[in-house]
């Protein structure tokens, strides 16, 4: 990637807080925002087409998340709208890395926000040291690379 380009990949989607991801203080659940991640990374599978889950199933190769940091600055309550920013971040080699920004929708509030990396892995589970050719592809595609 060139030093003066700075390509900025993000999707913003609006989810609804459900009974189900609440606590017994009546707050989103902690760990309902990892789910609000995946509804991230789904959403922007979708807006960038090449490195949804549908794609990188159709590849055989796999993408398990490895590492995970979250931070929570507010709650989020029952039937609260959250707003959540999934940006790509780039990085060389062969991973997906991504963060996150969960806000209230009523008022903006920052509720959270968090960063994911996802490695390659094959079929039988082996990690994968070099892209796959879909994602080399993709990253091209969205110029993020040459």
């Amino acid at each position: 990637m060139k030093a003066e380009q700075k390509v900025i990949l993000e999707d913003f989607v609006e989810i609804r807080v459900k009974f189900s991801e609440i606590d017994s203080m009546r707050r989103a659940w902690h760990g309902s925002y990892v789910t609000y991640m995946e509804d991230g990374r789904e959403s922007f599978g979708l807006h960038y087409p090449g490195i949804g889950y549908a794609d990188i199933t159709a590849s055989g190769i796999y993408a398990p998340i490895v590492d995970i940091h979250v931070k929570y600055y507010g709650p989020l309550e029952l039937n609260d709208i959250v707003v959540i920013r999934t940006r790509y971040v780039y990085h060389p080699g062969a991973r997906l890395d991504y963060n996150y920004e969960m806000r209230r929708k009523s008022d903006g509030a920052l509720c959270c926000r968090a960063t994911t990396t996802q490695l390659f892995i094959d079929p039988e589970g082996k990690l994968l040291t070099d892209k796959p050719q879909y994602y080399e592809d993709w990253q091209k595609k969205y110029g993020v690379i040459e």
